[in-house]
């Protein structure tokens, strides 16, 4: 719901930072792969609870997910590099709920569980509805430079970076928080199944 605002203020820092990088012969895989390996280190950090210092790799991750991009643009937009970011972004994503799941079992377990359950149904609805726009040549007019459709939601990146540095800061109440989200991405789900099967129907039709 808010990545197309949050994009357009991240936009020129990224871009700025972006034309370094390339300067310095980097490419956008290999920045994709390094905050993956970062985000990673969040696992252990968390379970052993160290919030703070899992929130700060959480934040290097997302930084290096939106530099991926911005070099893509120069270096030229490839389907094998949007395939890996997508990839390897839903695998970080399970992984944190996981990690505040194995830092507190007793207190975490189910709501942890619930959320990552909730994932399946926003990712799958998301890439369903991609290579199906894929094939028919549908394209997202407020984001044209994604290497696949970007279909959006209740519940986006934006949301869930807030929810995962909310569950940094409080801890404590990780289990209210990831049943709110989880019921705020499940409308997701449900939205983006109706929008993409009228979507798709109507294609069919005309």
């Amino acid at each position: 719901m808010l990545d197309s605002i949050s994009i357009k203020v991240i936009r020129w820092p990224l871009n700025q930072l972006a034309k370094v990088a390339h300067r310095w012969s980097f490419t956008a895989n290999q920045v994709t792969v390094f905050g993956f390996i970062v985000g990673c280190f969040a696992l252990p950090a968390i379970a052993f609870e160290y919030y703070l210092m899992g929130l700060l790799l959480i934040v290097i991750n997302r930084i290096c997910d939106g530099l991926d991009g911005a070099l893509a643009r120069i270096q030229g937009i490839t389907d094998a590099g949007g395939f890996l970011d997508i990839s390897l972004d839903f695998v970080f994503y399970s992984l944190i709920p996981f990690s505040f799941v194995v830092a507190n079992p007793e207190s975490n377990a189910i709501a942890g569980a619930f959320l990552i359950f909730s994932f399946i149904g926003t990712g799958t609805s998301f890439l369903a509805f991609a290579i199906m726009a894929g094939k028919r040549g549908i394209e997202n007019p407020i984001y044209k430079h994604k290497s696949l459709y970007y279909m959006s939601g209740l519940t986006e990146g934006t949301e869930t970076i807030a929810c995962f540095v909310a569950f940094c800061l409080f801890p404590e109440s990780f289990a209210m928080i990831a049943y709110v989200f989880a019921a705020a991405c499940w409308f997701t789900t449900a939205t983006r199944i109706y929008y993409g099967f009228t979507t798709l129907r109507a294609q069919s039709n005309a």
